[in-house]
């Protein structure tokens, strides 16, 4: 009698069924969950964990994109196209309708991703949103190292990294009050390099802007920014044109690109597995505003 093949479950298995689980766990324990989607590549594999967690039948919740308004048409253009295509109702909370209203004020760097937060928070309290699904991994930036993969906020949507909920055998406090929200990060446990073998082994489509591509661009601070209707030469900054691709996408005036020749995702593999340079390190410029910049975002309530 021949033996039975030894069942084997790889990490990246591993990794997608433990998220799976957040997943549905969210949904079965919330009222009205939402998850995040901009188009990047983290919500893109967040958005299809969710389509196997529930298919055959439809993700069960929206999608939102908090929009600054100063975004790389590329990756508007696929975020349409994608929740189109799985026939998702996306709600977009616009930076550029609340500069109108007068929530917030255009900052003078020009960069909105710190006027996001009062954005997001001002959609969460309209939609009576109580969970809400984020891309963030532990790898990315030492403050979302310290986070939980469910994220206690309070009435005021601020977290406070000394009171957070203990985690213990995947079971997860889910109770909270009126007023009060959960920020849950399925993808809290996978890398950069987790997240590009997914997308090669599922063939997951995503922005141009992720593969290498020649685009005009300035050298500022030691990093690459594309020049744009958002960001243009200062004095004394020459544009020229670069072999680039971007690791992650966000704000258009605040988002570097790096050099590559990796146009598919297995060369993007190749590349990451090289690099001793987080994604958010080489490529956002918003994080080098002080060694605590990220945490004091997320205190005050950002993803």
């Amino acid at each position: 009698m021949s033996q039975p093949a030894a069942y084997r479950v790889t990490h990246l298995d591993a990794l997608e069924s433990e998220s799976i689980f957040i997943i549905r766990e969210v949904v079965a324990e919330f009222e009205r969950p939402v998850m995040l989607f901009s188009g990047g590549k983290d919500s893109v594999v967040m958005l299809r964990l969710a389509e196997k967690a529930f298919a055959p039948a439809r993700i069960p919740f929206p999608v939102m994109h908090v929009d600054t308004g100063h975004n790389f048409p590329e990756v508007i253009e696929f975020r349409d196209a994608r929740t189109a295509e799985l026939g998702l109702h996306l709600v977009v909370a616009s930076v550029p309708e609340a500069l109108d209203a007068g929530l917030v004020q255009e900052p003078a760097d020009g960069s909105r991703n710190r006027i996001q937060t009062p954005v997001l928070l001002d959609a969460v309290e309209k939609y009576r949103f109580d969970a809400l699904f984020g891309g963030a991994r532990r790898d990315e930036e030492k403050a979302r190292a310290k986070e939980r993969v469910f994220s206690f906020r309070d009435e005021f949507g601020q977290w406070d990294p000394r009171n957070q909920r203990p985690e213990l055998w995947s079971l997860y406090n889910s109770r909270i009050h009126p007023g009060e929200s959960i920020r849950v990060f399925p993808l809290s446990n996978w890398t950069e390099l987790d997240v590009w073998h997914y997308i090669a082994r599922e063939g997951l489509a995503l922005p141009s802007i992720y593969y290498a591509h020649d685009r005009e661009v300035v050298e500022r601070d030691g990093m690459l920014y594309a020049v744009n209707e958002f960001l243009r030469p200062r004095d004394g900054e020459t544009p020229f044109t670069a072999r680039v691709r971007y690791r992650t996408v966000g704000d258009a005036t605040c988002t570097a690109a790096v050099r590559s020749e990796a146009d598919t995702p297995e060369k993007v593999i190749e590349e990451v597995a090289a690099t001793r340079i987080t994604e958010r390190g080489a490529t956002r410029g918003d994080d080098r505003v002080s060694e605590a910049s990220m945490e004091d975002r997320k205190r005050e309530g950002y993803f």
